[in-house]
Formats: structure tokens, C-alpha cells, sequence
């Protein structure tokens, strides 16, 4: 009850300076309006922190540092997962190698959890690779992935991110290692087939791009 009582009487104080700075009555008025307001800065987090250490989670008390670091560890688990976005490209649509490319993702051991083939727009696709907008490319890759089909999946497997990256291998299939898929049948820089998610955040907003909650199993 002390404790609550010096606080009350703090922010009382610290009004009645507050109000004789305000009517010119002293000049040492707002040092002395300062010092109040910093303790009662100090106490305000003092009391907030104590009533925090009253709740509990698990039996054990939840201050707001844990539960801000909770939070992080949560979010972090959120992007993290073993998850990966991948799109067969319209070239690969185009050559028949759709379904040797599913059958080597399975054989992999990638199970698949969303599937479906469709058509971008320019639009669509000019959202989807918004990152490469400044770059000289960009309109030549637009183009060319709004000019057929695709098919587009979430994978899942331990380590999806990397693992589907050193599967697919290099972006130029001439320096693609053999047996990845590009190096099987991609063609070119351009036209190389398939895409990979390059991180597991990326991973996450890609798959959101293409698929609804309800396509996702």
C-alpha cells in the first residue's frame, strides 16, 4: 500500500509543479517538473513490471521480457519450416517435362501439399517477381512467364529451402551439376525451367502468393 501510496502522491505533486511552471510563479519550476516526471517515468514501469510477474504461464512467471522474447521465438518458428515454394515454368510445360519433374520431386521425397496448374497474367507476374523490378531483365522475364502455363506447388521435406535449391541446381543449366533438374531440362538462363524459393521466408510469401488457405493441406 506504501508503494502505492508514494506513487499517487508523486503524480500529484508533479501536477501542482506542472501548474505553477504553467503560471510563471518560479523559474526553477520545470527542473523541478522534470525530475518528477522522470520518476514518475521510473515508477510507472516499476509497478507495470511487478503486476506482470503476478501472471504466470506454465506455473512460471511471465515478466514482459519473457513474454516479448516468447513472442520472437514464435515468429521465428513461424518463417522457419520445412516447407518450399517451386513453379514448373512454361517452358517446361510447353517440352512435356512436367510430369518427369513431379515424378523426380516425389522420388526426392518432397511430399506435396498444394498443387495446380494455371496462367499467369502480365500483371501477376510482375507482382510475383515485383524484387527484380529495377532490373534489365525484368520485362523479358515477365513476359515470358505470362506466355503459357505453369504449375505451381508447395513441397515439404526436412531442409526444403536448400536441399530443393542443390536439387534443381544452378540457375544456368550449362553450369548445372549433373542429374539436378535444370542440368535435365532447362534449355537456357532464361528459359531454365523450374523455380526454387531461395529462403524460407520467401518460401512462405510465394506459396501465399499462388495458394488460398483452402488449396494448402
Amino acid at each position: 500500500m506504501g508503494g502505492y501510496h508514494h506513487f499517487a502522491g508523486l503524480a500529484q505533486k508533479r501536477k501542482y509543479v506542472l501548474y505553477r511552471f504553467q503560471n510563471g510563479c518560479e523559474d526553477k519550476s520545470l527542473k523541478v517538473f522534470q525530475l518528477y516526471s522522470l520518476k514518475f517515468i521510473v515508477l510507472d514501469f516499476w509497478r507495470q513490471f511487478k503486476a506482470s510477474k503476478s501472471k504466470t504461464i506454465g506455473g512460471k512467471p511471465k515478466t514482459c521480457f519473457t513474454f516479448a522474447a516468447s513472442k520472437n521465438k514464435s515468429k521465428k518458428k513461424e518463417i522457419m519450416s520445412n516447407r518450399t515454394f517451386t513453379m514448373i515454368k512454361p517452358d517446361a510445360m510447353k517440352n512435356g517435362h512436367a510430369g518427369a519433374i513431379i515424378d523426380r520431386i516425389i522420388k526426392e521425397g518432397y511430399t506435396i501439399k498444394a498443387l495446380k496448374m494455371l496462367k499467369l497474367s502480365p500483371e501477376k507476374a510482375g507482382e510475383f517477381y515485383a524484387i527484380h523490378k529495377e532490373r534489365p531483365f525484368f520485362g523479358e522475364l515477365v513476359d515470358f512467364m505470362s506466355s503459357g502455363p505453369i504449375m505451381a506447388a508447395i513441397l515439404e521435406k526436412e531442409n526444403a529451402v536448400e536441399s530443393f535449391r542443390k536439387l534443381i541446381g544452378a540457375t544456368n543449366p550449362a553450369n548445372a551439376e549433373d542429374g539436378t533438374i535444370r542440368k535435365l531440362f532447362a534449355t537456357s538462363v532464361g528459359e531454365n525451367a523450374v523455380h526454387g524459393s531461395d529462403s524460407d521466408e520467401n518460401a512462405k510469401i510465394e506459396g501465399d502468393f499462388m495458394f488460398s488457405g483452402l488449396e494448402t493441406f
